[in-house]
């Protein structure tokens, strides 16, 4: 029974995120918008992913960690200047985890 149970769950919250996103996109289509509403939401994907990454990075166990023990601030402080210098994701990525890794084995 549970799994009927997380099937007609998984089902409703596609109903329900579809039923929420697709009128918008379907009238972005048809009218026309505002230039500067263009501008301003190519910054929405960077601004909702640093509202992911930064509390995970800077709270540690339910309190703010900005110390450099927290090997999760070092590896973003490196994968933020690589990205700048690289412009690379692999690069960002690569040697981001791999200082937070160094890092932690070296710390903790």
């Amino acid at each position: 029974m549970s799994g009927i149970n997380e099937f007609v769950l998984i089902v409703g919250m596609m109903l329900v995120t579809f039923g929420v996103r697709y009128p918008v996109l379907a009238l972005v289509g048809k009218i026309e918008l505002p230039r500067p509403l263009f501008r301003a939401l190519k910054y929405v994907p960077g601004a909702v992913l640093t509202a992911i990454i930064v509390p995970a990075v800077v709270i540690q166990d339910g309190e703010y960690a900005l110390t450099p023990e927290n090997a999760y601030i070092i590896g973003a402080i490196v994968a933020v200047i690589v990205a700048w210098r690289t412009k690379s994701l692999l690069w960002t990525i690569l040697i981001g985890m791999a200082v937070f890794l160094i890092w932690r084995g070296l710390v903790g």
